[in-house]
């Protein structure tokens, strides 16, 4: 079921950052707290800047030192932006597996009780089933935990 979204999540690599930098660059544009944000990326968690012109929130989720999240970096892809305010910029996206993946993730650790998350689930299962890479699912999906999820979503998606 389609849905719009308030906001874009980017997971990033901070490693190396110069964070107040960054802060600075971005300060032009959006609305951010610099404390927080630093705050945020040095205990791995995620932060929030909002776009003034378009009033369009980004949650940045810092990416854990970890194996999975640097897959999901290292096969990301690129589109243009049709946000209002700004169009005409290359955002990286996640797969569809990594997406996937990622909610199941969600879902486990938030109970497995938001009816949004899965229908969000069974709708990336839906629409990508005839193009998703079946074994790199089901190899993430046993290290992550979420085998019987990813099984079940794939059921419930047919």
């Amino acid at each position: 079921m389609p849905r719009q979204t308030n906001d874009i999540d980017i997971l990033a690599d901070f490693r190396g950052v110069d964070i107040h930098a960054l802060c600075q660059m971005l300060s032009g544009d959006f609305y951010l707290d610099p404390e927080a944000v630093l705050s945020a990326v040095q205990t791995g968690r995620p932060f929030n800047v909002i776009h003034a012109k378009g009033i369009f929130k980004f949650d940045f989720f810092p990416a854990a030192d970890h194996e999975f999240a640097l897959s999901e970096l290292n096969r990301r892809r690129f589109v243009v932006s049709m946000v209002p305010g700004l169009q005409d910029i290359e955002f990286p996206i996640a797969s569809a597996e990594d997406t996937l993946l990622a909610k199941l993730v969600w879902f486990r650790k938030g109970g497995e009780s938001s009816e949004q998350q899965w229908r969000d689930i069974q709708g990336v299962a839906r629409v990508q089933s005839v193009h998703l890479d079946l074994t790199y699912l089901e190899k993430w999906a046993i290290k992550l935990g979420v085998l019987e999820l990813l099984e079940r979503a794939m059921v419930d998606a047919k």
